[in-house]
């Protein structure tokens, strides 16, 4: 009797996976909501009665589950790797060529690529032993990210048991987790509905909802997906063969049941890639879903592995992305923001636009001379523009739709947060406010000693910095290692879990490396390369701070400028006390030793310009990585500058020196030998 049962409920599930994947994945539904529904009860009465008997991949346990108190970690078999950018037409020209050299073929020779959509969503890897969903995985760093697999298995369009009779014993899929324009708006009405936080764009939906830690809400939000991605492949005894090309690879993936996108296009060379690039811009507002530009690929799995990999991006692929958006707005007022140097940024507060997907209320104008050469004023029509996570910024005033109210803007002459004297050095363009005391310094200083790219102390956002400031619970940087959970709980928004939360990052930051702890100080002209090279070579705080301006300039990329700044930070009585406290509750990690091929050892590199596929910080990494070091400044130090588009008084100043100028394909091809 059981056995019939545990076959009408495998029918059932079969049955009811077929229907999720032609109405979620084809968008050609075959039977009706209701006669769906009927399928679905019985299935769940039948698992009601016969708990034993439910499938691991049971259709009815997509609903979700119980809540979770934290994504478990979860290593990818293979990394997934970051794309590099081209943001022109010369850019990606200039990658066609570069592909055609790293893969030994005639200049002439057409390439065949495979170019579709570039989504706007939330990276995932999907991991799939014998057929079966076992694992998904938020791309996290690119060696690790976040296990989101019971958040995965409540979407319904992508399938629990892949379709085919030979699967391999285990491949790790990759895509892209989106919400539909027409779905995140009807969110964002739900939300307001429930007076809960909207959201800023579709992508921040999507991955809002990927990582709630109760599935239940991940299930009752429409996401979907797109698939397109090759990780780690284990074959086995499988009979299972690899296709050939990516195209073929997505046509596979999309007979096994996974959502593809439908905007795609093998291309013979690069002049089908472009006229693929213009077509889809032309039709981009009228799509269902976002996207920021095209990837492009080499189609064959076996050019992609001769192309190889710099850095962290695969040679043989780029996403080439369309421009940032723009939108016109009115600026209401200008603000002053106080930095953790003291430098006065002037903020225009704008009437509140959707730049790209996001709401914009702020818009920074750099500093005064910004302001009087744009002739940026109070009331006047400007145009903005958002470019990926790039703070906004004002590009034009619109001055033909001036009233004659428009007031002119002055940076004030006292510091608008604790009344010191502004001062603006001679030849600089920003004013600063010259308080040693000052809270809105202070308050910069210690959101800078937390972010990300230096001491990484996760939760330690604007808002809580702003209250444990104004609670004087923090007064110097090593305060925030006194800390104790009376004291945050004393905070308007803390509870029992989030004050544990932030104190355990707190305490994870008590091992920082060394250079994350330079560069946290905020230490002017001292940016994280500077930070890396101080750090190699001193291999101590203590031994910095007590350098003088010979032994610094004896550093390779520290210049004139850096020095002095050093020298001026480290003379002051109450900066060597706030750092011997702050080395009482921490304990710095000297550097490690690269293993990469230290080709570059002992050369010191300048970057300038855009170059056409590394930002600035990739190319930074690889220079760093082969044993080389980067310099802000040109001088008869300086190896070579590395220069892109819009190349400015760095490059000028190196031919002048009889410096050796590389543009981004020369520097590549340095790798290569």
């Amino acid at each position: 009797m059981s056995k019939d049962i545990k076959t009408k409920m495998q029918k059932l599930a079969s049955e009811i996976q077929k229907h999720d994947y032609q109405y979620y994945v084809l968008d050609e539904p075959s039977i009706t909501d209701a006669a769906y529904d009927q399928l679905f009860r019985e299935l769940q009465k039948l698992e009601v009665e016969n708990p034993d008997l439910i499938l691991p991949n049971s259709p009815t346990q997509r609903v979700g589950g119980m809540a979770l108190d934290q994504f478990q970690k979860y290593r990818h078999g293979i990394p997934m790797l970051s794309l590099a950018n081209a943001l022109t037409e010369e850019e990606f020209a200039a990658f066609d060529e570069r592909v055609h050299r790293v893969i030994d073929v005639d200049p002439n020779q057409e390439l065949e690529y495979f170019a579709e959509l570039k989504f706007d969503g939330l990276s995932i890897n999907l991991v799939y032993e014998n057929g079966s969903l076992t694992h998904a995985a938020t791309r996290g760093d690119g060696e690790t990210g976040e296990d989101v697999t019971l958040n995965i298995k409540t979407i319904r369009s992508i399938p629990l048991t892949l379709k085919t009779d030979h699967p391999p014993e285990k491949i790790e899929i990759r895509g892209e987790i989106i919400l539909a324009i027409k779905d995140f708006e009807r969110l964002n009405r739900d939300q307001l509905n429930k007076e809960e936080k909207t959201f800023a764009n579709p992508r921040n939906a999507a991955a809002g909802s990927l990582r709630q830690l109760d599935s239940k809400i991940t299930a009752s939000r429409p996401l979907t997906g797109f698939f397109y991605g090759l990780g780690e492949l284990v074959i086995g005894n499988s009979k299972y063969k690899l296709p050939k090309t990516i195209a073929e690879f997505e046509d596979q993936l999309k007979e096994w049941g996974l959502p593809v996108g439908k905007q795609k296009k093998i291309c013979k060379g690069a002049k089908q890639v472009l006229k693929f690039y213009k077509e889809i811009e032309g039709i981009r507002e009228d799509l269902p879903f976002e996207i920021d530009g095209v990837v492009v690929k080499l189609n064959a799995f076996s050019l992609q592995q001769a192309a190889g990999f710099v850095s962290r991006s695969p040679r043989g692929m780029i996403a080439f992305k369309y421009p940032p958006k723009k939108s016109v707005t009115m600026v209401e007022d200008i603000q002053v923001q106080v930095g953790r140097t003291g430098a006065l940024t002037p903020v225009a507060i704008v009437t509140p636009v959707n730049v790209g997907g996001v709401w914009v209320k702020r818009a920074t104008l750099h500093n005064q001379d910004e302001i009087n050469r744009k002739d940026i004023r109070i009331g006047d029509h400007v145009v903005i523009q958002r470019a990926g996570d790039v703070i906004p910024e004002v590009v034009e005033v619109l001055k033909e739709k001036r009233r004659g109210d428009e007031r002119k803007f002055l940076i004030p002459d006292i510091c608008p947060v604790c009344e010191s004297k502004v001062i603006r050095g001679e030849g600089e363009a920003v004013a600063r406010c010259s308080g040693r005391n000052c809270i809105g310094k202070l308050k910069e200083k210690v959101r800078h000693f937390a972010q990300k790219d230096a001491m990484n102390i996760d939760g330690l956002g604007d808002k809580i910095v702003e209250q444990l400031v104004d609670a004087g619970l923090v007064k110097k940087l090593h305060d925030l290692y006194s800390l104790e959970y009376d004291d945050l709980l004393s905070l308007e928004g803390f509870a029992e879990k989030s004050a544990h939360k932030l104190l355990n990052a707190i305490e994870a930051a008590r091992t920082p490396e060394l250079y994350r702890l330079i560069f946290g100080l905020g230490i002017r002209h001292v940016g994280e390369t500077t930070a890396k090279l101080l750090a190699q070579h001193f291999k101590s705080l203590k031994k910095i701070r007590s350098a003088t301006l010979e032994k610094l300039l004896e550093v390779g990329g520290i210049g004139d400028e850096m020095a002095k700044s050093l020298i001026e930070y480290f003379s002051h009585h109450e900066v060597i006390e706030e750092i011997d406290s702050l080395l009482e509750k921490i304990k710095p990690v000297e550097p490690k030793a690269s293993t990469s091929p230290q080709i570059f050892q002992g050369k010191v590199f300048v970057l300038t310009g855009t170059l056409p596929t590394l930002d600035r910080s990739g190319a930074t990494k690889i220079i760093e990585d082969h044993g080389g070091k980067v310099s802000s400044s040109v001088s008869k130090k300086t190896d070579y500058v590395l220069a892109g588009e819009e190349a400015g008084s760095k490059l000028e100043k190196a031919r002048e020196l009889g410096v050796k100028v590389l543009n981004e394909a020369e520097f590549q091809s340095l790798l290569l030998h």
